[in-house]
């Protein structure tokens, strides 16, 4: 079914080549058809890129989907113009009055910093606290997933001796979950932070379960049992390619990154200089 957006929105034309039915924000208004309202903090660097990944996901919905992205005024964006997130992005103040089917809240790249050293964390407190009462479920991905089980459970992140990076062999810990239903029991995901969470910690604290984890990147899916809280501490969004992306950008940075693991087929440290970033080597998804 259609995800209703903007008519000038550029990745829409992306969408629409990719045959996902998009509807203008016009055309939908004569539609007598309940939507289904989702909001998105999106808070990654690349902003076009993950309006491209989330809203291809969104679009497997048998609804017609009408997707509101927020930007956060307490923070000065770097990758995006301000004329380009005044078009196309509200301000919370701007829907704080009204009610969403959902709310996701991306990632970020701030996960070595402690939550109140981020400069739009209060902004950001104040949106998952609103989302108590206004939203029936909110997704929270990776940097977002540990925020929010630290805002409103108080579980603590704890820092990795390396970057965890790669596509990752997870097992189903609750099979009978609503939200897990179709899954399939062991199933790969990419994994891109720096910081993690402990198991541990989440089976002593009341209200929330483990869906989903693996033996090498801990927790994945963690949901509050009444399901309108969910941490997926990862990033299920990414296309086949954005971890190649991250490794060489960090590479042209001089960070001498770790290569994702059981990502690229046949590459070592050694060979790596041997490619640029626009001739990326064959990646695979096979683990073992």
């Amino acid at each position: 079914m259609p995800i209703r957006l903007q008519e000038t929105m550029p990745v829409l034309e992306k969408l629409e080549q990719e045959n996902i039915f998009v509807m203008s924000s016009a055309k939908a208004d004569h539609q007598d058809i309940r939507q289904l309202r989702i909001a998105i903090v999106n808070i990654m660097p690349q902003k076009e890129l993950t309006e491209l990944q989330l809203l291809r996901l969104l679009s497997n919905s048998p609804l017609q989907v009408e997707v509101t992205f927020l930007r956060l005024v307490t923070h000065q964006y770097k990758n995006v113009t301000n004329d380009y997130l005044e078009r196309y992005y509200k301000t919370f103040s701007e829907i704080r009055s009204k009610k969403f089917d959902g709310l996701i809240i991306t990632g970020a790249p701030v996960e070595n910093l402690d939550y109140e050293q981020v400069d739009y964390w209060n902004e950001l407190s104040e949106i998952m606290e609103w989302s108590k009462q206004n939203v029936t479920s909110t997704m929270h991905l990776c940097w977002a997933a540990q925020a929010g089980l630290y805002y409103h459970y108080g579980i603590q992140k704890y820092s990795l001796n390396e970057k965890l990076s790669g596509i990752y062999r997870h097992y189903l810990t609750a099979a009978h979950s609503m939200l897990t239903r179709g899954f399939d029991d062991m199933f790969d995901a990419p994994h891109s932070r720096y910081t993690g969470i402990h198991a541990e910690d989440i089976y002593v604290t009341d209200g929330i379960d483990i869906l989903a984890e693996s033996n090498e990147a801990g927790p994945y899916i963690v949901s509050s049992k009444d399901g309108r809280h969910i941490f997926v501490n990862g990033h299920p969004e990414y296309d086949a390619g954005t971890l190649a992306s991250e490794y060489w950008r960090d590479a042209n940075k001089g960070i001498q990154p770790n290569i994702p693991k059981n990502y690229f087929r046949m590459m070592t440290r050694n060979s790596r200089q041997s490619f640029t970033g626009k001739h990326i080597p064959i990646y695979s998804f096979q683990i073992g």
